[in-house]
């Protein structure tokens, strides 16, 4: 396709609330040897995307500034380097920024084909919880099948894709919502028990619905107030994952004893500092292990709403009050 000399964009003036976000143009960006050039078709919101917005989270060097950590659409230019795709292949990409726009690039090792049925929508609702999820839970946690696992945030786009990769892979899965309708979403999607962190201690429930055992992983993007907690809904050798920190990263006067007495393991990651390499390997997993699961029609996302590129404040403004179940995503182009 001929491209154009400019494209629409999210600009963000300066650290703010979601008012913030404007539309802009711009140039097009250039593809590197190992990128692809997407012509974007739909983008996912995401928390990082928040956090950028409101100058907690900079992209790393060489970045875009533009936010947007995924997208779906066309392939329609190729670096030097690249040999996967070619112009007019349909893809999803976890890109490195520059997703709310009309046209973004991503390393080829970063980006996948469209699984089987799906349309732009839901092929942009894969890559950043799918590449979370499954370096998190499945690599990072050694989630096993036969194991067990608490997931915190059971309806947000990360929960909805831990549950069902759990579940689909072997596991009991509990997870925590912060509402009824919340809690009976999370059981649908697949969670043994849910548990409504408003009115239950899930410390508590997690013991009771394991005997006393506890689970082998807890996945968690609170932070520091359920630290405690979570460490004590391990079982022996059990992994804390810890992903996000929502609700800060610090504690006061806490006890390292169990994690030496109980053999636990305390880990964490974030994603977009990593090298290629590193995302592409995990791409390569998700290509081999998880996309024939999608492919059957299987772990899908679950879609809560859809604003055009240029509502994009308000496509912030419901992320912000957590009010959605699963995934929030800007139609960019049909």
């Amino acid at each position: 396709m001929a491209l154009p000399d400019s494209m629409t964009y999210i600009a963000a003036a300066g650290a703010g609330g979601p008012e913030v976000l404007k539309p802009a143009t711009g140039p097009l960006p250039e593809p590197k040897a190992d990128e692809v050039l997407i012509r974007v078709l739909a983008a996912g919101v995401n928390r990082p995307d928040v956090q950028q917005r409101k100058g907690a989270y900079p992209p790393p060097p060489g970045a875009s500034p533009i936010l947007g950590l995924e997208v779906a659409g066309e392939v329609v230019a190729t670096g030097a380097e690249v040999t996967s795709y070619k112009p007019g292949d349909l893809v999803c990409a976890l890109t490195n920024g520059g997703a709310y726009a009309g046209f973004c690039v991503a390393p080829a090792a970063q980006t996948l084909p469209w699984p089987k049925g799906y349309d732009p929508i839901r092929a942009a609702a894969l890559p950043e919880t799918y590449f979370t999820v499954w370096a998190n839970l499945f690599m990072l946690g050694r989630l096993a099948r036969g194991e067990s696992t608490l997931i915190h945030g059971g309806t947000s786009g990360i929960g909805v894709t831990a549950i069902q990769l759990a579940k689909e892979f072997g596991s009991t899965v509990y997870a925590t919502a912060g509402s009824e309708a919340k809690t009976e979403a999370c059981r649908r999607l697949g969670a043994d028990a849910a548990i409504n962190y408003r009115n239950a201690d899930f410390l508590e429930q997690i013991k009771t619905l394991t005997d006393g055992r506890g689970v082998d992983v807890v996945l968690d993007m609170v932070g520091a107030p359920y630290f405690p907690r979570n460490l004590r809904c391990l079982a022996l050798d059990g992994r804390l994952v810890q992903i996000a920190f929502l609700e800060g990263s610090k504690i006061d006067g806490f006890d390292l004893m169990p994690i030496m007495t109980r053999r636990l393991t305390v880990t964490g990651s974030t994603m977009r500092p990593r090298t290629t390499a590193q995302k592409g390997a995990i791409a390569a997993e998700l290509r081999a292990k998880v996309w024939p699961v999608l492919d059957a029609g299987r772990c899908g996302p679950v879609i809560h709403q859809v604003f055009p590129l240029a509502e994009a404040a308000a496509a912030h403004a419901l992320m912000e009050s957590s009010a959605h179940i699963g995934k929030i995503v800007l139609h960019v182009a049909a």
